[in-house]
């Protein structure tokens, strides 16, 4: 290559980085570890409409991603998964430990998390506001996810999680096991 080639790749490599630095590209792909959703590579679609019981990929909000961070449940700047529960115009409540949207039972949050360590609260009944949102894994008891942390703005949101690959299930049969 020549000079003139190696001063314009390295022009345009820099500009790209310091351009990402600045920008915050949302990301396109995430690899989910957590238990809560299937552990796997998703590929994050628009969100122009969301619907109960799409899967979102979340940025958390500072707060949120601190406590989280704090107690290694998920490093700062890594996305939640979780699945729409309420929108705009949902009543959300959760009295005791018991968690409903427009009087619907979803589940019941838990005191203390697996350490015993006491995990957030919050009490009361809340209709969602437009530019909010609502998540929870009513499927998985242990999701940390609205039943203690809430409604959440809407622009948390970074797309719409469908999976590209999904690791095997301990439940699932291997191919030389049959399913009884």
């Amino acid at each position: 290559m020549t000079r003139f080639g190696w001063f314009f790749a390295t022009y345009f490599a820099i500009l790209g980085a310091g351009t990402s630095v600045v920008i915050h590209p949302a990301p396109r792909l995430i690899w989910n570890a957590t238990a809560s959703t299937p552990v796997g590579l998703y590929r994050l679609q628009s969100t122009r409409s969301l619907h109960v019981g799409d899967l979102i990929a979340i940025r958390p909000p500072a707060d949120i991603a601190a406590m989280l961070a704090r107690g290694g449940y998920l490093p700062l700047g890594v996305p939640l998964l979780k699945p729409v529960a309420a929108l705009p115009g949902q009543r959300v409540c959760r009295i005791g430990a018991a968690v409903s949207v427009d009087g619907k039972a979803l589940g019941e949050a838990l005191v203390h998390d697996h350490r015993g360590r006491p995990l957030p609260v919050w009490q009361g009944c809340r209709h969602v506001l437009p530019g909010q949102i609502f998540v929870m894994n009513a499927a998985v008891p242990t999701s940390l996810d609205g039943r203690y942390f809430g409604v959440l703005p809407v622009d948390t949101v970074l797309g719409r999680a469908q999976p590209l690959w999904l690791a095997p299930s301990p439940m699932s049969p291997t191919p030389n096991q049959k399913r009884d």
